[in-house]
């Protein structure tokens, strides 16, 4: 069933141009420079320091490093983090 749906998803995409991140739960992620990270299409904050943020996506998890961390804004799908941002790792789970 999930294959079904994934291509599914894949062919309205193709077809009808709609953006990834939206027909397949993808995150879209928006850096500036390194010092601010804006993240849509998450699932929530599994761990936060001033070192690391690590959210859940749909698929697999998103691990940002760096430091001096300060989350700006949080929604329930959306974040905005500044900071000195090193590393933006997708990690498959």
């Amino acid at each position: 069933m999930k294959k079904i749906r994934q291509k599914l998803r894949t062919w309205a995409t193709n077809t009808w141009q709609l953006p990834p991140d939206v027909t397949m739960d993808l995150p879209r992620i928006t850096m500036v420079g390194q010092l601010h990270i804006y993240i849509e299409n998450h699932r929530g904050v599994l761990r936060f320091s001033n070192q690391e943020l690590r959210l859940r996506l749909k698929q697999g998890q998103l691990l940002i490093k760096g430091h001096s961390f300060i989350i700006k804004t949080i929604l329930p799908e959306e974040l905005l983090l500044e900071g000195k941002i090193d590393q933006v790792i997708y990690l498959d789970e």
